[in-house]
């Protein structure tokens, strides 16, 4: 489905407002709430954004477009993968459209971008899309600004240490893209896996790199047991064809994005390599769990015949999980945004809430999400690919259970500083 850009576009409940006397506090309480949702539908992330707004879309249309008496405007934007670009997106939605909350964005660097706008803002709320860069929330957090999903960091939990010890690989090969996310999952991956004693050469490519070949080939002559690849979108998918025609024959193991149906929905020699590829994240296609199982049904109901994929997307399934914690606060509050959001964003970061996924969430004092995630294998089943949920660690945080100022000691994740530190 390709979602139209328009100035104002708004979802409107059908339900009717509730008769009541027409003062002015009354009639203020009855307006509509405005939600402004910003997400990639331009550059390497287009697909990702467009299953972001079917989610979204979904789980709106469910409550009619109503919580606490209040019908939701959903106004959307989009933005590029470009901190810039989505700044001045998210101006527009403040200061042109006039809404009360965003949800969003997708892109690492385009949430730091927005975590600084939120600090300018008074009575207005940021809560965060997919984006999933760790300084977001860890190092400067604003007060206003909000995540109910957990960040790349989080989503290599475990990941290392199972590339170590159960699959006994020592030396491994790191593609990743040059930008705020990759850092993030490079960071969690190498934590544990150096401080087990494994080896690590590291290759960087900035964001919208279409030509892997020299980097393929000098992965391929390397000594490294296997391939971990932290690119998504366009990136991570020319990276795999590549590697694929140059009859790559590692393991390979996937940053979060890369294990996801949008790069499984597009055809190619690249689906073939990823076959059995291990990987990391908050979902998966296949998760033993009713409230998963329900999600997925719903969306493909929804969109089977509208573009969906045959399974949410990583960035649709942190949008909802982000708009759950949103709607929680909400009816918390009986949709009341007063008092400059003051008793909202109280209730935001006092919210419990379970994820699409069944996994509860709940957020530390930064306001950033503790939840958890999954280990996942990618398999052939009924001649489809599909990610599948084999162990989970729970309740993870953003320190990985590191003492926070033992964690932050080891400074900011940056291809400078990828995570290889000695135990």
């Amino acid at each position: 489905m390709q979602f139209r850009i328009t100035r104002r576009t708004a979802l409107l409940g059908a339900a009717g407002l509730a008769a009541g006397p027409l003062t002015a506090p009354a009639i203020a309480q009855r307006a509509p709430i405005r939600l402004g949702g910003l997400t990639t539908l331009e550059g390497p992330f287009a697909t990702g954004g467009q299953d972001a707004y079917r989610c979204v879309t979904m789980e709106l249309e469910r409550i009619e477009n109503t919580v606490g008496g209040r019908r939701i405007e959903f106004i959307r934007e989009s933005s590029n993968a470009q901190a810039d670009v989505a700044l001045a997106r998210a101006r527009k939605l403040i200061e042109q459209d006039n809404v009360d909350i965003i949800l969003g964005p997708l892109s690492g660097a385009e949430g730091i971008a927005l975590r600084d706008y939120s600090r300018t803002l008074t009575g207005r709320t940021i809560v965060n899309g997919s984006s999933g860069a760790s300084d977001t929330t860890l190092r400067n957090p604003s007060p206003n600004f909000f995540r109910f999903s957990t960040d790349g960091t989080q989503w290599m939990a475990g990941l290392g240490r199972h590339v170590y010890q159960t699959m006994g690989i020592r030396e491994v090969a790191v593609t990743a893209g040059d930008y705020a996310f990759p850092y993030a999952q490079v960071f969690g991956f190498n934590l544990e896996f150096c401080r087990l004693g494994g080896k690590v050469t590291q290759y960087w490519a900035p964001l919208g790199t279409t030509d892997f070949t020299s980097q393929i080939a000098q992965i391929n002559r390397s000594g490294a047991g296997a391939v971990v690849v932290v690119h998504g979108g366009t990136d991570g998918l020319a990276f795999m064809t590549q590697y694929a025609q140059a009859g790559g024959n590692k393991p390979l193991v996937g940053g979060s994005i890369m294990a996801d149906q949008t790069m499984l929905s597009a055809r190619g020699p690249h689906r073939r390599v990823m076959m059995g590829m291990i990987s990391g994240g908050p979902i998966a296609d296949i998760i033993d769990d009713p409230t998963w199982n329900d999600f997925v049904a719903r969306y493909r109901r929804r969109w089977a015949n509208e573009g969906g994929f045959a399974s949410p997307s990583i960035h649709g399934v942190n949008y909802v999980t982000n708009l759950y914690g949103i709607l929680h606060a909400l009816r918390a509050v009986d949709g009341d945004l007063s008092g400059n959001q003051a008793a909202f964003q109280r209730a935001l970061a006092a919210a419990e809430i379970k994820a699409p996924t069944g996994a509860a969430v709940k957020l530390d004092h930064n306001r950033q999400a503790i939840s958890d995630i999954f280990l996942n294998k990618i398999e052939e089943r009924s001649g489809s690919a599909v990610v599948v949920a084999f162990d989970r660690a729970a309740q993870v945080n953003q320190t990985l259970g590191m003492p926070e100022a033992q964690f932050l000691q080891l400074g900011s994740p940056s291809r400078d500083n990828a995570g290889c530190v000695a135990a």
